[in-house]
């Protein structure tokens, strides 16, 4: 394939190359100068050999030490994290273009607590709607655990897990590449999440019974495809030729419920990416995760709304890193042919014409696809889990300098991590959503135009720091990055829970496919050796701490974007192989009191920096008030039609703080034996779609979509919208009143 001459620019993007370079240098400067007069840190004191099977391999054999009772004492929570849903970036694309303009479905947060029968051990997972857990997340939910339970909830118990949906708020990072791309640090987004996460915990932790756990897997199929496979392919192939697919299929359950049969909830682990809605997207959700989780909690808390109800069903992440929901494959947009190949390149408009797609129309209905997909498994899991799970619990925790980590291969070889750098592919960004100025994937060079800009603007990478990367050209040298903070994490959670023969290992990233296997067999290796047989060892992504991707050390040679994006270098994977081997041998040992804790990670204060604009007071037009009609409902619909109604409305992020367990609309049903309205739909149904319009001076429209689904009932309808409108008067403080508007009456007509 024919590329152009990489010196050769168009006029358009020579312009915007120049853009590009003076808002970075603009970016930058401002950080600097804002933060570098009154910089203050502090710190938050908180209390192989593979096997020849693929996959998970499950087994009845308890590990550890004989149990005198099977009943765990077990909690189940589930709690909003939604936050702000207007002018936020959306974390997961890094796309500027990317702010949030509405709603299709609320965030949760899902909290599961399981204790050992005489409560003297116990272990806490949270699967929670976002894109990645921070390390400023982790640290402030710790720190409210803390003050709550004091030492029940440690660093060392609690596993914070990320769905990786890319459609939610961002702006919950404290380290400065992250803070970039999310115009800050936003604080109303930290703290719908801090308070969601903690609330779901202490809902599970009140709601504590004796119950049961059983384990369950099988095989999701039709839902994903490797986005890097010529990456996959440099795996060695008597390794490849183990498995079946280059991309793990198997879904793993663990099904709770109490003595008495009651059924509790579950965590489901598989690995896909929540990218079925793509970069265009505008409206928060969940994803293709979180629609999975929707359909089981409405059908195991029937005749409630979203979030309503005590069953929680939890889609966790794992080793997604190179997994792609698009299963249409990679296309070129403008021509419709495959760009199928090494580079992701198109002959025609370069790598930003190639994306994938799939399975549905758009990306509305590929989101649902696939989230059903993965419900339908799931739902047959947990119908057929009958494989009980007993034994103690163990959790072991260290902090480790990933920058600085010696990997012992043997007793003559050895290899060491890098300081965190991204490279040139890293901005090339993936199939799921391109990046810019065409950087093409597979970059195993420089390119001298690039490192001009970068050396004057940021500082060339120093040349330890480039030979430790090779062959990985360095495009931001992250790790020698420091004002106004560092740009990336040195100091990195790695931690395991086990519940009875089951070890959740809770990785900092994304682990690729064929990363997660070589870390899972490691693990079980570690553990048998030591005399813990039949242990299933899970992987829980995005836990914790985010540190980009972690591919292999072939996968890291042809440098695609998760290759690139693998910024502790070429031995990456080896070094958490060698880590989490060290927990397992603890745990499996009982020694895990005699782990040296790490350095603990820094706390800095950012809660102050923000590049979001300020919310104007709110404005009606002229003869209108908010709340009022501006385009009303018809008078008659069918199922399968959408009723549509916009509103006078006012900024949504008035409403952060107030709407958290609220909605910002409701479609309600009359019932004529009561002659009342009941809800039927609010914003946390994915039958709903809420859109703000920002227009000028303080005035901005909403409007409400209904897709009616199949199963309406026949009847009269209305949809109400519900708002808070800013009012600054002057020489006094800012109030915000809550107003509500309502459509007409319509009806729902049988076909």
């Amino acid at each position: 394939m024919g590329k152009r001459d990489k010196t050769m620019f168009s006029h358009l993007e020579l312009i915007l190359i120049v853009l590009l370079v003076l808002m970075t240098a603009v970016t930058v400067t401002l950080l600097v100068l804002y933060f570098v007069s009154d910089k203050s840190t502090s710190e938050i004191n908180n209390v192989s050999t593979p096997t020849s099977s693929p996959g998970y391999n499950f087994t009845s054999t308890q590990h550890l030490s004989t149990v005198a009772s099977k009943n765990y004492l077990i909690g189940v929570g589930r709690a909003d994290c939604t936050g702000p849903i207007a002018e936020i970036p959306l974390m997961g694309y890094a796309s500027p273009d990317q702010l949030a303009g509405g709603i299709l479905s609320r965030l949760y947060s899902r909290a599961f607590i399981v204790a050992e029968p005489d409560n003297s051990k116990r272990v806490v997972f949270v699967s929670a709607d976002i894109g990645m857990v921070s390390q400023r997340l982790r640290l402030e939910v710790l720190s409210q655990l803390k003050s709550k339970y004091g030492d029940l909830y440690r660093q060392d118990n609690v596993v914070l897990s990320g769905t990786h949906t890319h459609s939610g708020p961002a702006g919950y990072f404290q380290f400065t590449l992250f803070m970039i791309t999310s115009k800050g640090f936003i604080e109303p987004s930290v703290k719908a999440i801090v308070n969601g996460i903690v609330k779901s915990i202490d809902i599970a932790h009140q709601n504590m019974r004796r119950g049961r756990i059983f384990i369950n897997k099988g095989l999701v199929e039709n839902s994903q495809i490797n986005r890097s496979p010529y990456s996959y392919l440099q795996n060695p192939p008597l390794e490849r030729r183990r498995y079946s697919s280059n991309t793990d299929k198997e879904m793993v359950m663990l099904k709770m419920v109490d003595v008495s049969g009651q059924e509790l909830g579950f965590i489901s682990w598989f690995a896909v990416h929540p990218v079925s809605m793509n970069n265009t997207n505008h409206l928060v959700n969940g994803d293709n995760m979180g629609y999975a989780s929707y359909l089981f909690e409405q059908e195991k808390n029937k005749g409630l709304l979203p979030g309503e109800g005590s069953f929680v069903a939890a889609f966790a992440s794992s080793n997604l890193g190179d997994v792609s929901p698009n299963t249409k494959g990679p296309h070129c947009i403008n021509t419709g042919e495959s760009c199928d190949n090494p580079q992701s390149y198109c002959p025609i408009g370069g790598a930003k014409m190639c994306m994938a797609v799939g399975p549905g129309t758009d990306m509305f209905d590929s989101t649902k696809i696939i989230g059903q997909n993965i419900y339908l498994k799931a739902k047959e899991l947990y119908a057929t889990a009958s494989q009980e799970i007993t034994g103690n619990l163990s959790s072991a925790h260290q902090w480790v300098n990933m920058s600085d980590v010696t990997i012992q291969f043997n007793a003559t070889h050895t290899a060491k991590t890098c300081k965190p750098a991204l490279g040139y592919s890293f901005a090339a960004g993936t199939i799921d959503g391109v990046g810019a100025f065409n950087f093409t994937q597979g970059a195993v060079e420089g390119d001298p135009f690039w490192d001009t800009v970068r050396d004057q603007l940021l500082g060339a990478p120093s040349n330890e720091t480039k030979d430790c990367h090779k062959p990985k050209p360095i495009l931001f040298n992250t790790g020698e990055m420091l004002l106004p903070y560092p740009w990336h994490p040195e100091i990195v959670d790695v931690q395991i829970i086990t519940i009875g023969s089951v070890a959740i290992l809770a990785v900092p990233g994304e682990f690729t496919t064929m990363s997660g296997r070589r870390l899972r067999e490691a693990v079980k290796s570690e553990f048998e050796s030591q005399g813990s047989h039949g242990m299933n060892v899970i992987i829980a992504g995005l836990c914790n701490i985010y540190t980009h991707y972690i591919a292999t050390y072939e996968e890291y040679q042809v440098q695609r974007y998760e290759a690139a994006s693998t910024i502790y270098g070429p031995h990456t994977l080896s070094a958490y192989i060698q880590l989490f081997r060290r927990l397992a041998r603890a745990i499996a040992t009982h020694e895990v009191q005699d782990l040296p804790k790490g350095p603990e990670p820094p706390f800095f204060n950012v809660t102050n920096f923000t590049l979001l604009p300020a919310v104007l007071p709110d404005v009606a037009p002229l003869n209108k008030t908010f709340g009022d009609v501006l385009q009303d409902v018809k008078q008659q619909y069918q199922v399968g039609e959408v009723v549509e109604v916009t509103f006078v409305s006012a900024n949504p992020r008035n409403c952060a703080d107030n709407m958290t367990d609220h909605t910002f609309l409701t479609v309600e049903k009359y019932e004529t034996a009561s002659r009342s309205w009941h809800v039927v739909h609010n914003d946390a149904s994915w039958e709903t779609r809420f859109y703000w319009s920002k227009g000028l001076h303080g005035r901005s429209n909403a409007t409400i979509e209904w897709h009616i689904p199949n199963t309406t009932k026949p009847g009269v309808y209305q949809i109400q919208y519900f708002g808070y409108r800013k009012v600054k008067p002057l020489l006094k403080p800012t109030v915000f009143y809550p107003f509500k508007g309502t459509s007409s009456a319509f009806e729902i007509m049988k076909l």
